[in-house]
């Protein structure tokens, strides 16, 4: 015997063709659209997966150590270069330089040479500048228009000293500034004053024999 058209609950009686196409059509959809969310959290996890591995499991070695700055050899390029002697500080072993190289402002080109603690959980820097040919208002324009407050005298050089304030000088406490020759040398940064005389001790002879060269 031919069984009759299937009774649908919800509505009391068969559904019509229409009805029964847009059903499927309904149930086909929403198919489709549980299987793209299961694709899309899998590609997801497939791409965490990739970026963990490359994160932990591809090697990256060590970056090689910098190779330090031979002061002495630099500073004897740039004299030869510049026809005048380049100053060449000796910090001690409490200090290693960061770069020593010539820089400019746009009035005065100097050879500079920074200093960082060799502890790194120091904080502080020196940076110890020759400028070629400056004027007399060149360290007042490297310390934010700072004065000198008084002079100290270190290995028979008369330095000018400066006592300031870091919030002012872009963390900048002190500086040392003579003349030698036609350049002015400036020593300045966030250090002990004990810091600041080493340096000065290490320049005087090169501070001397550059005064002895001008006259």
């Amino acid at each position: 015997m031919a069984r009759g058209p299937r009774v649908v609950a919800e509505l009391g009686r068969p559904e019509t063709p229409d009805e029964t196409a847009a059903r499927k059509a309904e149930s086909s959809r929403v198919y489709r659209s549980s299987q793209n969310a299961r694709n899309l959290i899998a590609a997801l996890l497939v791409t965490l997966a990739v970026v963990v591995v490359i994160i932990f499991a591809v090697p990256r070695g060590t970056p090689p150590d910098r190779e330090p700055v031979d002061v002495a050899a630099v500073a004897e390029r740039i004299g030869d270069a510049e026809g005048r002697l380049a100053i060449a500080p000796a910090m001690s072993d409490e200090w290693v330089v960061n770069s020593a190289r010539i820089e400019s402002d746009g009035s005065v080109q100097t050879w500079t040479i920074v200093y960082a603690p060799d502890d790194e959980n120091e904080r502080g820097f020196l940076r110890v500048a020759q400028g070629f040919d400056a004027d007399e208002a060149w360290p007042a324009r490297v310390l934010s228009g700072a004065a000198p407050e008084g002079t100290v005298t270190v290995d028979g050089v008369e330095w000018d000293r400066y006592e300031l304030d870091p919030a002012r000088t872009a963390n900048i406490s002190g500086a040392l500034a003579t003349t030698a020759g036609a350049d002015t040398i400036l020593i300045y940064g966030a250090a002990s004053s004990d810091a600041f005389e080493e340096v000065a001790a290490s320049v005087a002879d090169d501070v001397t024999a550059l005064r002895e060269e001008a006259e």
